[in-house]
């Protein structure tokens, strides 16, 4: 999706981390779109996870995360 490559290419600091995240979302039966100015894949009709990219890091966001569980403590809190 050429939003999608165009929001990574903007992202200079974290270009190849995102790029990254974004074929292994690509490899699952996820849609790709742009919600809310960011990369967002979507299942059925349901937002799933989100890539975000930041001064001081990049990331995930999970819709629902705080229902996910979380046994090896390596999730956080975006809030």
């Amino acid at each position: 999706m050429k939003e999608v490559i165009n929001y990574i290419a903007k992202k200079e600091k974290w270009k190849a981390e995102l790029e990254l995240l974004r074929k292994t979302l690509l490899a699952t039966k996820m849609e790709e779109a742009i919600k809310w100015g960011a990369p967002t894949y979507v299942y059925k009709n349901k937002n799933i996870v989100g890539l975000a990219a930041f001064k001081n890091y990049c990331g995930l966001w999970f819709f629902q995360g705080g229902l996910l569980k979380d046994d090896h403590k390596v999730l956080m809190n975006a809030q």
